[in-house]
């Protein structure tokens, strides 16, 4: 299993493609696993010339995980951050942006080109305020800035996010037409996925990990980090902000805020695109990562 020890605990990854070809990393959202960024997507970027890493987040999928650490209090988070505090948590996004910076170390990688979506997108704009040392450019996908007035989700994405499911160990049928349902509130409009096929995936994730906690930890990680607004206002790296127009869970106000706060980003808006990266969008997609690799390269060269 490829396993690496860094930042002090044990992060799962896969690495693909050429050694020598341009190092891309890619970072997954809350409570999900690498397996977000299917095989497919990932031969398409081999394809144009890209080292792909992809990793399992601390405390989900086959990375280690913090159970002992129980439920956070999530209000206890929130007020933390509206007073300045840190919040008193197992860890917070920063530390798993140092998860990926260690894990490029671990790789003989002196640097790469940071991609993440959703909380993926935080972690990958942290990895380049936090560690810039390590990272050509930035491609941010479905995500935000933390910038508090920013408007939130629908009520509906929101609830089909956060509302318990069935455990998975008791009532696996229910725990999979619950996740099926998240799936529907949080999908893209022009492309819905066939029912088939969203089982399919669930039923991947279930089977190769179920950790239900961990999503709770990484949540509340995300509800404590900080207005990244004035440090991505210091970047100086090219970037690319990707997001969907119909998303219903981050909406597209957040890549819009995200763009206008990285100087000289690129903005790209998917029509039809919710908060999900649907077959049909993955060559759009790869050219948006591009349009920050290649200025990357451009400047090194």
């Amino acid at each position: 299993m490829p396993e690496a020890k860094v930042n002090g605990i044990t992060i799962y990854y896969e690495d693909h493609g050429e050694t020598q070809a341009r190092p891309l990393l890619l970072i997954t959202g809350v409570g999900t696993q690498m397996t977000r960024y299917p095989q497919a997507f990932v031969d398409k970027l081999t394809a144009r010339g890209y080292r792909v890493i992809k990793m399992d987040n601390r405390d989900i999928g086959l990375s280690q995980k913090f159970t002992e650490a129980g439920i956070p209090d999530f209000q206890a988070a929130i007020a933390a951050k509206a007073e300045g505090r840190k919040a008193d948590l197992p860890y917070q996004l920063s530390d798993m942006a140092a998860d990926c910076a260690a894990l490029l170390d671990h790789l003989g990688i002196e640097k790469a080109h940071v991609c993440g979506f959703s909380m993926g997108g935080m972690i990958a704009q942290l990895v380049a305020i936090e560690h810039p040392e390590k990272t050509l450019s930035l491609i941010s996908i479905m995500s935000n800035t933390g910038n508090p007035a920013i408007p939130g989700g629908t009520p509906e994405a929101r609830a089909a996010l956060t509302t318990p499911r069935p455990d998975a160990t008791t009532d696996r049928e229910g725990f999979i037409a619950s996740s099926v349902n998240t799936a529907r509130a949080i999908g893209s409009p022009a492309w819905p996925q066939p029912e088939a096929l969203i089982r399919e995936n669930i039923e991947r994730d279930l089977d190769r990990s179920y950790h239900p906690t961990g999503f709770a930890r990484q949540y509340a990680a995300i509800l404590a980090t900080y207005d990244r607004r004035p440090a991505l206002q210091k970047l100086t790296l090219p970037a690319t902000v990707i997001h969907g127009i119909q998303d219903p869970l981050v909406p597209v106000e957040g890549g819009r805020d995200t763009a206008a706060n990285v100087p000289g980003a690129t903005l790209i808006e998917i029509e039809g695109m919710g908060h999900n990266i649907p077959p049909e969008i993955y060559d759009r997609l790869i050219d948006g990562i591009e349009t920050a690799t290649l200025k990357a390269d451009a400047t090194a060269g």
